[in-house]
C-alpha cells in the first residue's frame, strides 16, 4: 500500500469561487486561507503524511492586477502571524520555498520569524511555495552548480533545489489539468489527481478520498511488477 508521505497541492479556484457568489476576488483568497489552515491541521494529525507543500504565490502571479497582488501580500503576512500559535499547537514546522527576496522587508521578516519559531517542531512540515516557479527554481539551482568540478549528478541537482523532497501525491483543485510550473523536478513520478472542486470548497473529507485512491495505485517508477 502506498504512503502519501509528501502531498503537494495547487490551490486553484479562489477567484472563481468569489465571482460565482457575486463577491470580490479577494474574498475568495480570504476563504482559501481558512482552508489552508483546515487542511494543514488535518494533515498534521496523520501519522502517514510527513510533508505538505502548497502553491501559494507563483512567479507568474505578479501579472495579476496590482491591487489584488497587494492584498495577497497583506493576507500572507497576516495569515502567517495568526497561524503561528496553530503551527505550534499542532507541532507543524513551517518553511517557504521560492525566491522571497522579491517581497517587502516586512513580509520577509515575518516569513523568517515563523520559520525560526517553528524550527523545533518535528511533526508535519508545511511548505508554502512563495514567489515560486519550478523553472526559476531549476535555473537558480543550475547557477549554483555551474562551477562544480566534474559532472552534475541527480543527487547534486536535487540538493540544490528549494524543495529537496520527491512528491508522492500531487493534487490540483479548480478543474484545470496542468502543473502550472509547480514542482516539475520533484513530481517526476508523482501520482496526479485533478478535481473540479474550487479550493475554498475543498475539505479534509475530499482529501481523504483522494489519499485512499492513491494508496491503491500501482506505482512502478518505470519498472515492471
Amino acid at each position: 500500500m502506498n504512503r502519501a508521505k509528501h502531498i503537494a497541492i495547487i490551490m486553484d479556484g479562489n477567484g472563481r469561487w468569489a465571482e460565482l457568489q457575486g463577491k470580490k476576488r479577494v474574498k475568495g483568497h480570504e476563504a482559501g486561507a481558512e482552508v489552508v489552515k483546515t487542511i494543514t491541521t488535518y494533515c498534521s494529525k496523520s501519522s502517514e503524511i510527513e510533508r505538505l507543500t502548497l502553491y501559494a504565490f507563483s512567479t507568474e502571479n505578479w501579472k495579476r492586477p496590482r491591487l489584488e497582488v497587494e492584498f495577497l501580500m497583506k493576507l500572507l503576512n497576516t495569515y502567517l502571524k495568526n497561524e503561528l500559535p496553530v503551527y505550534l499547537e499542532n507541532n507543524v514546522r513551517f518553511e517557504s520555498i521560492g525566491d522571497i527576496k522579491a517581497f517587502s522587508k516586512t513580509l520577509q521578516k515575518t516569513i523568517k520569524m515563523v520559520e525560526e519559531k517553528t524550527a523545533h517542531c518535528d511533526g508535519l512540515i508545511q511548505s508554502l511555495a512563495l514567489n515560486y516557479g519550478a523553472q526559476d527554481e531549476m535555473i537558480r539551482a543550475i547557477n549554483t552548480l555551474k562551477d562544480s568540478k566534474g559532472d552534475v549528478t541527480l543527487e547534486m541537482m536535487s540538493d540544490a533545489l528549494d524543495c529537496k523532497h520527491n512528491v508522492d501525491l500531487l493534487i490540483r483543485t479548480g478543474g484545470d489539468h496542468r502543473l502550472s510550473n509547480f514542482l516539475l523536478w520533484q513530481s517526476a513520478y508523482a501520482e496526479l489527481f485533478f478535481c473540479d472542486t474550487l479550493w475554498p470548497d475543498f475539505t479534509p473529507k475530499e482529501l481523504e478520498k483522494i489519499i485512499n485512491k492513491f494508496t491503491k495505485v500501482e506505482r512502478r517508477f518505470g519498472g515492471l511488477k
